[in-house]
């Protein structure tokens, strides 16, 4: 079983830790509404916000069930951070973990979550041999259910306003995939 490790790359991105210099354009595509509206966060994000969630991402270790790692999507061909993605294993089950990903919005339809996701799922299910991957998303959020389902996820549940968000209650749709399904979509890759 490989250990995980960073950088991870595609044919045009690197996956990798965030830097300080990332810190304005995560600032900056995060602070936009229509990137923040299905989010944990509110725009605007500002850049001390930025910069706080950088330095707090460099202390993670990897994998440690429970804590969530930010991944940067960066261009391979000029480093420009254009989005990132996250997990974490569950705490009562290592063997399972949850993900998600954001993407500026100039950037997305362009199929770099696809690209980007595929590598880490891979790698995620080598490195720390997952039996199961979730995603947590808003119903309202098609973009990312279409996203989910390119991938080989189900959905497994919606949960009527079961989570305290931005100062309302909210849906929460669960969408999951298990290593075998993952290799049968996949054809091993």
């Amino acid at each position: 079983m490989p250990a995980f490790s960073l950088p991870l790359e595609t044919p045009r991105l690197t996956l990798r830790r965030l830097l300080p210099a990332d810190a304005p354009a995560l600032s900056a595509y995060r602070s936009d509404p229509e990137v923040a509206r299905y989010q944990g966060w509110q725009a605007p994000y500002s850049l001390e916000q930025a910069h706080e969630l950088i330095a707090e991402m460099q202390s993670v270790t990897p994998g440690e069930p429970g804590c969530w790692l930010q991944i940067a999507f960066a261009l391979k061909t000029t480093g420009e951070l254009i989005g990132d993605c996250a997990f974490k294993r569950l705490n009562g089950d290592p063997r399972q973990a949850e993900l998600g990903v954001t993407l500026a919005q100039a950037y997305q339809g362009q199929g770099y979550a696809t690209e980007g996701l595929t590598c880490l799922i891979n790698h995620l299910f080598d490195a720390f041999n997952l039996h199961r991957l979730c995603a947590n998303i808003d119903p309202q959020n098609t973009a990312s259910a279409d996203l989910l389902r390119r991938l080989g996820f189900r959905h497994e549940a919606t949960h009527i306003e079961s989570l305290w968000l931005n100062g309302a209650y909210v849906d929460e749709a669960w969408y999951a995939i298990l290593h075998r399904e993952w290799l049968l979509a996949h054809n091993g890759s």
